[in-house]
């Protein structure tokens, strides 16, 4: 019987698909075979044994939250599933990890997704998992494992997780080493109503969604410092997080408020540094970038603000800066009482794509203030406003020739339309996120 040429190419056609078909489930097969071995060496080696230096320090993220999640691990072709566009907002620190269902398994991502003049900050993306199953504060010379402050001294790489919610009351500053991230996504962590956060004379933090208030002064006291250092304290001003003397810093998605001084202060030669994401609150002077107008090492800081909602019950310096060159970028600044953005000995100030709603005291629609200094000694001074939108009577001072090598050292990204920056912020301050949705 004769077959005709069209019907012999739908039979080789058919032919072809049912080929491909079974060699596409054969691999698949495979590869999820070998993705099963590699998960349980991974899981053997979560374990903690042939390690004994720490029991908190584990490789597996899933021991992080004390909640073995049994699923399997999905193959390379889940990540094309995560639905990116559906989740994006225009804020390039949140779009690159939290469309991710899996972020809990991908926790170390975030450190890739810095943004600013900290955007090298890795933390602790190169060690071990640390687990905080205690939050008391009891001896800050012998902390006990477990203890947040037991984690952030030690010398390691470490990435440092909560088992559960806690309220964590910290009877002196916690000073924390290098190469560490404080990750507080998907538990409830408050620090409060004791001392604080200290980040001196260290490089490459990275601190994401505490919940900081109520910081008191303390000090006059011994307190440890790393596994073989111990010292006295002087008297501590009380603020959420002080930056002193460090490099590579990035503060992202925490609340902030009411504390004796600052809620975030950086200070004696500190640099490298984004502050991003955040919700501060309820509070006076909000945040200090740069020591006193003699201290000259501050000339070399870069410090980016973006991303950050200033919110209700604040009063001044959001930031309040001197020297160096300050990124102000897509931010919203909804509540102030005095000012937005001060400064004094010569700081290099770029604001860009912010939305500044002014008071409606008739007195305070300025957004910036020059601290004690006469007008023709600032009027020289690079502050400069592009793109930014501003409401019930808000303005912008600008002054300086414009020079553009000194924007350049206080430019750190593109920023955003203003008009997102509704969007952009609506996010800001610590976030409540579930395993295994988008966060």
């Amino acid at each position: 019987m004769a077959i005709s040429p069209r019907c012999f190419c739908v039979c080789a056609l058919i032919v072809l698909v049912l080929f491909v078909s079974v060699k596409s489930s054969t691999e698949k097969s495979r590869f999820e075979q070998k993705q099963g071995l590699q998960s349980s060496k991974n899981s053997s080696m979560a374990d903690g044994s042939g390690d004994a230096w720490n029991e908190h320090a584990v490789e597996n993220p899933e021991v992080v939250a004390s909640v073995v999640d049994h699923r399997s691990i999905h193959n390379g072709t889940a990540r094309r599933n995560l639905g990116f566009f559906s989740c994006v907002t225009g804020n390039p620190i949140d779009d690159c990890w939290r469309c991710d269902p899996n972020w809990q398994r991908n926790r170390r991502r975030l450190a890739d997704c810095g943004i600013g003049f900290g955007r090298n900050a890795i933390g602790g993306r190169d060690g071990r998992y640390y687990v905080v199953t205690d939050p008391r504060d009891d001896d800050p010379v012998n902390p006990k494992p477990g203890t947040l402050r037991h984690a952030v001294i030690q010398e390691r790489p470490l990435w440092i997780v909560f088992k559960r919610d806690m309220v964590i009351t910290l009877k002196q500053e916690l000073i924390m080493n290098s190469f560490k991230t404080i990750d507080a996504r998907g538990v409830n962590v408050h620090i409060a109503n004791g001392a604080c956060i200290t980040i001196q004379f260290i490089t490459n933090v990275i601190i994401h969604g505490l919940h900081i208030h109520d910081c008191k002064p303390t000090g006059n006291a011994m307190v440890r410092s790393s596994p073989t250092h111990y010292g006295w304290r002087t008297m501590a001003d009380g603020d959420a997080i002080s930056i002193f003397g460090s490099s590579h810093i990035w503060i992202d998605h925490n609340s902030l408020s009411n504390c004796a001084d600052g809620l975030v202060d950086a200070i004696m030669g500190s640099t490298a540094i984004t502050i991003s994401n955040n919700y501060f609150t309820h509070h006076n002077e909000v945040m200090l970038l740069g020591h006193s107008d003699s201290y000259a090492r501050d000339k070399q800081m870069q410090v980016t603000i973006a991303y950050n909602h200033f919110g209700e019950g604040l009063i001044q310096r959001m930031p309040r800066c001197r020297h160096g060159y300050f990124h102000v970028v897509n931010n919203d600044y909804t509540h102030w009482e005095m000012y937005a953005i001060g400064g004094s000995a010569d700081p290099t100030i770029n604001s860009q794509g912010n939305r500044y709603l002014a008071p409606n005291n008739a007195f305070a629609k300025e957004v910036t203030k020059r601290v004690d200094t006469s007008d023709h000694v600032w009027r020289h001074w690079n502050w400069r406003s592009e793109g930014d939108l501003l409401l019930n009577g808000a303005y912008f001072t600008p002054s300086g020739a414009g020079a553009a090598a000194s924007y350049a050292r206080a430019s750190s990204l593109g920023a955003k339309s203003s008009s997102m920056v509704g969007t952009i912020t609506s996010s800001a301050g610590a976030l409540s996120c579930r395993k295994g949705r988008q966060c």
